[in-house]
């Protein structure tokens, strides 16, 4: 993530999806799993039923810009149900160096260019 202070992603309209996702799991955090809030948000705005939705692959909350863009981290609790964290937060920072979980990145968008000289 380029940043090392989380952001709020900016308002449009209509919502990017990271904004919906950001107001989604600020206000209700712990409420939904991570397919609920991609169909809530990407689902409903198409306009699609989930079986529909969920029949064609949906990429993982790794993939979204809240993370790869933004600097908050997700974190799922025991029954799905996911939250995020600014990545500066203390609750960040004490689940990033937890051990017992399970740690996995967000996905970069492109691959690093390497530089000649």
């Amino acid at each position: 993530c380029p940043v090392q202070v989380a952001e709020i992603p900016p308002l449009k309209e209509p919502k990017s999806t990271a904004r919906a996702l950001y107001e989604m799991f600020t206000n209700n955090p712990y409420a939904y799993t991570s397919d609920e809030a991609l169909y809530e948000v990407n689902g409903t705005r198409r306009e699609l039923g989930k079986k529909e939705f969920f029949s064609k692959g949906q990429p993982s909350l790794r993939f979204i810009a809240l993370s790869k863009r933004y600097g908050w981290g997700v974190h799922c609790n025991a029954e799905g149900k996911v939250a995020i964290y600014a990545v500066q937060s203390p609750e960040y920072k004490n689940l990033s160096s937890d051990k017992a979980l399970r740690q996995l990145k967000a996905v970069r968008s492109h691959k690093k260019q390497e530089h000649s000289e």
